[in-house]
């Protein structure tokens, strides 16, 4: 009787691939998803992104966008522009409309990591150890952040808030009341900065390893700093405390994502967790995973992880329990995006695949409605548990990814 259920329960997971898209020729790296879900974007090992239309049957490529000297490493999407990031040390604006490249961001001396768009201003994290504001209508770079002595991997940006803080201190009070930038980096520390004036206003230290990952609570008040020591830790961001440390993966924390009063992970020792923020108690572990988990998204009371076996897998948040297994990968799945009841999953073997996930239902938990990583990607280009505690360089890293990843 169990083995008529996996049966089903196989072909039920094999009927979900609705189409395979393999038009990249080589490892697809990031995705992002337009504000209406109707553009997904892939950025490739190949220099090459392309624009697809997500919500139409069969899905098409809609524009290529060529340019880069290297690799792709991070793209974003702000209305009707993208910007993409490379290992060419350059990022690039680019009009959807008519897939032209309207402007060149030239100054970091080594890989790009990450970008953050506020709309005005656009973010960067490189591993020459340098973050930068950019004016994102002229490029013009208008700020450097300088401090950390190795390179910097995430970046979050944090705006003000104009009602201020509840603190009685009137210096934390006014820090509330400007935006602040957070970097994280192999040094094992994370840092906030004045976005005003450039200034360190705080250091975190604690970490043993490299900082592969932040996040921040809804509030922007608590940060979460996830690291090659395989531990999480919480942070008061204003005060620049130390609140807990969560401590039960057994290697590298990949990705975090908060909503709410509850913190997901995923690692490379083959878990992704659930955590309560205000005590730091893992609630719920997700098994089965027979590599890295490298991206996570969180859904409608779904848990949704890509790995380095090449499946992609379907959780119940609550029970933990499996739900559905995406299997049609031939190598590790590096990136994946949720929209319009579809699952877009992109891999190492060049392909982006769609799953119908229409027929999946979770049970909601009350603090959990939808949680998703901003690029789809979770253990991509900032978040390498190999680069722990070393500076390694732009080769070294793409060697030991292809390793990992098959």
């Amino acid at each position: 009787m169990g083995s008529a259920a996996s049966k089903r329960r196989a072909e039920r997971d094999n009927d979900s691939l609705i189409q395979t898209l393999d038009e990249h020729e080589s490892a697809v790296n990031c995705m992002a998803l337009s504000s209406d879900g109707s553009v997904l974007a892939t950025g490739s090992d190949d220099h090459n992104i392309r624009l697809w239309s997500a919500k139409t049957t069969p899905i098409e490529c809609l524009s290529v966008l060529t340019g880069h000297g290297d690799y792709i490493t991070h793209v974003i999407i702000d209305e009707t522009f993208l910007v993409s990031a490379s290992a060419d040390r350059t990022m690039r604006k680019w009009d959807m409309t008519n897939a032209q490249c309207v402007f060149v961001y030239s100054g970091h001396t080594s890989l790009i990591n990450r970008i953050v768009c506020t709309g005005d201003f656009l973010f960067s994290t490189s591993y020459d150890r340098t973050a930068r504001c950019w004016d994102f209508d002229t490029g013009a770079c208008v700020r450097v952040f300088r401090g950390h002595k190795h390179g910097i991997l995430p970046i979050l940006f944090i705006p003000a808030d104009q009602d201020g803080g509840e603190e009685d201190n009137e210096d934390e009070t006014d820090m509330y009341k400007k935006d602040i930038i957070i970097t994280g980096s192999q040094d094992s520390t994370a840092k906030t900065w004045s976005f005003e004036t450039g200034e360190c206003l705080k250091t975190f230290r604690g970490h043993t390893g490299a900082i592969l990952c932040l996040t921040s609570d809804p509030l922007g008040k608590t940060l979460f700093t996830g690291s090659g020591d395989n531990t999480i830790r919480a942070w008061d961001i204003y005060r620049g405390t130390e609140l807990h440390v969560f401590d039960q993966h057994q290697a590298a924390i990949i990705n975090l994502l908060c909503f709410n009063k509850l913190l997901f992970s995923i690692s490379a020792d083959h878990t992704a967790r659930c955590w309560v923020t205000d005590v730091g108690d893992c609630t719920r572990i997700y098994k089965g995973h027979k590599h890295t988990v490298s991206c996570i998204q969180v859904d409608n009371g779904l848990v949704y992880t890509g790995c380095g076996d090449a499946l992609g897998r379907c959780f119940d948040a609550r029970s933990g329990a499996i739900k559905r297994t995406f299997k049609s990968h031939a190598l590790g799945i590096s990136c994946m995006q949720i929209a319009n009841e579809r699952l877009f999953t992109g891999s190492v073997d060049a392909t982006v695949k769609v799953w119908d996930i229409s027929d999946l239902k979770g049970d909601i938990i009350p603090d959990l409605k939808t949680a998703r990583s901003n690029d789809g990607r979770g253990g991509s280009a900032e978040n390498r548990s190999d680069d722990v505690d070393s500076g390694i360089d732009d080769r070294e890293y793409r060697d030991r990814r292809a390793q990992n990843m098959v």
